[in-house]
């Protein structure tokens, strides 16, 4: 019985392993610029990606002092950018947890929406992490 319990453990544990991604550096560089991430931007997004989320898309924060929790590669927040219902809502109209997804797509359109709103500066990693801090030096190949 034991044995069983362990093995399923382990089981679940590989399973969720696989379905969460943590970029390297340069796989995420390259995978913002076939999501259409401008390249003059790129080193930004990738020092948001480092500062928020650390690279992982399965990535959840907080609570925030408001109690709200942020979702995915960029962090984004449940009080005003996504749902956690079963529909998709606010801001960029999509539920939290298709923000948790190894495509990244959806997490990259909504975080395009929030750039257009408040530009970089909507990302508290990027305040004290990025601007006016050295950006990731991106020598990827592919780039």
């Amino acid at each position: 019985m034991y044995k069983n319990i362990v093995t399923a453990i382990i089981s679940m544990i590989s399973i969720c392993q696989a379905l969460n991604k943590t970029f390297t550096q340069c796989e995420l560089a390259i995978e913002l610029k076939t999501q259409g991430f401008p390249e003059n931007q790129l080193k930004d997004w990738v020092c948001i990606v480092e500062a928020e989320s650390s690279r992982h898309t399965f990535a959840i924060g907080g609570p925030d002092e408001d109690g709200s929790f942020d979702y995915g590669l960029f962090q984004i927040n449940d009080r005003y950018w996504c749902n956690n219902g079963s529909n998709p809502g606010k801001g960029c109209n999509v539920r939290c947890r298709d923000l948790l997804s190894d495509d990244i797509t959806t997490a990259s359109i909504c975080a395009k929406t929030i750039y257009k709103q408040q530009n970089f500066s909507a990302w508290l990693g990027w305040v004290n992490e990025c601007h006016h801090h050295m950006l990731p030096n991106l020598n990827c190949k592919g780039l």
